[in-house]
């Protein structure tokens, strides 16, 4: 395990991405006190089940719909 300053893992980010997906755990440090872990993100072991649930959750007819204007307006910071 590797301890970086903030500035380092600024200036370095890239490679250190590339160190943590080859298996590094790399800590990241503000005043010499870690605030972070760069990690390698853990591969499935099994694959996603598909339909999980099914006959659980149903999408609406309107689902394509287009959005009513007071939540259209709610997305541009419009107020309503």
């Amino acid at each position: 395990m590797d301890t970086v300053n903030i500035y380092e893992a600024k200036t370095n980010l890239s490679a250190l991405v590339d160190r943590a997906a080859g298996g590094e755990e790399i800590v990241i440090a503000r005043n010499g006190k870690p605030v972070a872990r760069l990690v390698p993100l853990e591969k499935r072991t099994a694959p996603r089940r598909l339909g999980l649930y099914r006959n659980e959750v149903k999408v609406g007819a309107d689902f394509d719909d287009p959005l009513p204007e007071e939540i259209l307006a709610a997305f541009r910071g419009e107020k309503a």
